[in-house]
């Protein structure tokens, strides 16, 4: 619903009988949520606004804020609240959890929640009819991810033994409607940019409660020999430990909990203990300027880390989500409305009076942008930034046939003939492939080394020969007059598009590069002898998908008979599935392995 950006229609503040109005149908939408909750969602001093978009959608939102509800068919009746407004109040809808961080991705790539991928607790499948609102949560984190419909109720989908869609996702994290925020922010540093796990503080002060406890009693039972009791840790306590934490979290999955105690066995529980205590402290005890402090700090890292000028302008919602979110310590939430700012525009405004960097606010869509650095300034010349190494979450725990399924396509590009001089000027090596971001530090990094940028106007860049000729020689008809300059934000682009186009697709430990754009799986379905049909499958070498472990795998699915042939004329096989199953082929090599939709081709020849 919210994959795409839409520009609402109108936007307007409630007036008084219908701020009232929302807050009934709340009430009749959600029986269980109390006064207080509807006050905390809906302060009662704050202004809310109401936009109205083209698919008939409805968004209401705190005025300079962030949107709490949204109605999917403007009437009323299919009102939902949004991820910000369940991380206020999480038990405001039931949730189902994942079996794991890792299929998160799929849910914020877009796709709807199938029930091979939900954990099912002991005491078995809760009760839920069709089409009621239901929550989505990563095991370990109590912050809701998504929102959805359920599909159908527990007892069909008991019937079906827990196969197919259990959810259709509505809104989720980090899609358009969460974007539209003016404060963009997370709940916990489990959110990351594309997937979500377990949050580390949850975890950590789970952790060290436990271990502070059982050091306790163990200190009670063994009193008479001190010297002992601080030398050997009782190792007999530790499942015990991991007991507790299972009961304590939301979920925790078996692989998980193994992994957990494999990596417990090997430490000492008090020392550890101890350490997260402190960890724990230190955040609850941050002052409004330690919050300054420390959004200075985390700006100034991903200055000097992750912007560049050639991404520049920059959203400030992709700012601080995308940038400063991701600099800040492990286990720390950052909270804006913690600092004394209150509001990202003013904090960013702020930054600018100081000189350390130009923004510009949109008084229309209400949000600052970010056109450039001084990296001159004294904060950032006098700034040293941390070195980080990346640490594998404890639900990034995958086996090997998992892995085998999870895609990875990346572009590359090569330097041609138009871009050669370039690459020779500043000594890059022509045969390598390349990023587009690395590319375009090529040309960045010539357009410094020649002082090409203008000097009226920062953000434009004067066209010299060699440079002119690498964009625009064989593009431009006769006749025609040579651009003299280019805007920053378009120079990367534009030389890319010189440049030969690679891709290279990874899954698992297996990985190739093929040149010019990734042809598509082509997936048809023609009449045979009548009224019969089959379906084929072609192109899935590119993925590096088995042809016959597919055939199998989809031999058991749809309990069909597969075969494979040789492609006529062409290198490669294609699978033949009997009967008309195009939709389910196409919803399946999504779900299991990772193929975009915008990579799959689909053709039916039985329609006229």
């Amino acid at each position: 619903m919210f994959k795409k950006a839409l520009d609402a229609k109108s936007q307007q503040r409630l007036s008084g009988a219908d701020r009232k109005k929302l807050k009934r149908t709340v009430k009749e939408r959600f029986p269980h949520i109390s006064d207080a909750d509807i006050d905390v969602l809906l302060p009662p001093k704050v202004d809310v606004t109401v936009s109205k978009y083209p698919n008939r959608v409805l968004v209401f939102a705190l005025e300079g804020d962030y949107p709490v509800f949204f109605d999917s068919d403007g009437r009323g009746k299919e009102i939902f609240p949004t991820v910000y407004a369940l991380w206020k109040v999480q038990d405001l809808l039931p949730a189902f959890v994942l079996k794991g961080g890792e299929v998160s991705r799929f849910v914020l790539g877009g796709a709807d929640l199938m029930f091979p991928g939900i954990h099912i607790p002991a005491e078995g499948l809760p009760s839920f009819l069709a089409g009621e609102p239901w929550a989505v949560k990563v095991p370990g984190n109590p912050a809701p991810i998504a929102v959805g419909t359920t599909t159908m109720s527990s007892t069909e989908a008991l019937k079906a033994g827990l196969r197919g869609k259990a959810l259709k996702i509505n809104h989720y994290y980090h899609d358009t409607l969460w974007e539209s925020a003016e404060n963009c922010y997370v709940p916990n540093a489990g959110f990351l940019e594309d997937v979500v796990f377990e949050d580390p503080a949850l975890f950590s002060r789970s952790q060290a409660s436990d271990s502070c406890e059982d050091d306790a009693s163990f200190g009670q039972g063994n009193a008479i020999n001190n010297e002992e009791v601080g030398d050997a840790p009782n190792v007999k306590n530790i499942p015990s430990i991991l007991d507790r934490t299972y009961t304590e979290e939301i979920v925790v999955t078996n692989d998980v909990t193994e992994q957990i105690s494999t990596t417990m066995g090997d430490i000492q529980v008090m020392e550890n203990a101890s350490e997260v205590e402190l960890n724990v402290d230190d955040q609850q005890s941050l002052s409004v300027e330690d919050v300054d402090a420390l959004l200075d700090k985390c700006l100034l890292q991903a200055l000097h880390t992750t912007i560049m000028d050639k991404d520049l302008p920059m959203p400030g919602s992709t700012l601080w989500s995308g940038h400063v979110l991701p600099c800040r310590p492990l286990g720390v939430t950052l909270d804006i409305k913690k600092s004394s700012y209150k509001k990202l525009s003013k904090w960013l405004q702020s930054k600018s009076s100081s000189g350390l960097i130009s923004v510009k606010e949109d008084k229309y869509k209400k949000e600052v942008t970010l056109f450039s650095v001084n990296r001159d300034h004294q904060d950032y010349t006098s700034f040293k930034p941390e070195k980080r190494t990346a640490k594998q979450p404890v639900n990034d725990v995958v086996n090997e046939g998992q892995l085998n399924k999870i895609l990875d396509v990346a572009e590359l590009y090569k330097s041609s003939v138009h871009v050669n001089p370039v690459f020779a000027s500043v000594g890059a090596d022509t045969g390598k492939l390349y990023t587009a971001s690395e590319a375009s530090q090529v040309v960045f990094g010539y357009v410094d080394k020649e002082n090409l940028v203008k000097p009226a106007n920062k953000s434009i860049v004067v066209l010299d020969a060699t440079l002119c000729d690498a964009l625009y020689k064989g593009a431009i008809k006769k006749g025609s007059m040579y651009p003299t300059e280019i805007h920053k934000k378009d120079l990367g682009q534009t030389f890319i598009n010189r440049m030969q186009s690679h891709i290279r697709v990874t899954r698992g430990s297996d990985s190739v590069v093929r040149k010019g754009a990734l042809k598509p799986i082509q997936i048809m379905t023609e009449r045979r002898q009548g009224n019969k049909k089959v379906t084929k499958l072609s192109g899935l070498e590119s993925f590096l998908i088995d042809a016959e472990a597919l055939a199998s795998e989809l031999q058991k699915k749809f309990a069909c008979s597969t075969t494979i042939a040789e492609l006529p004329g062409k290198k490669g096989l294609e699978v033949l599935v009997q009967g008309g199953v195009i939709d389910n082929l196409a919803r399946h090599l999504v779900e299991q392995y990772g193929i975009q939709k915008r990579y799959i081709e689909v053709l039916d020849k039985t329609k006229k």
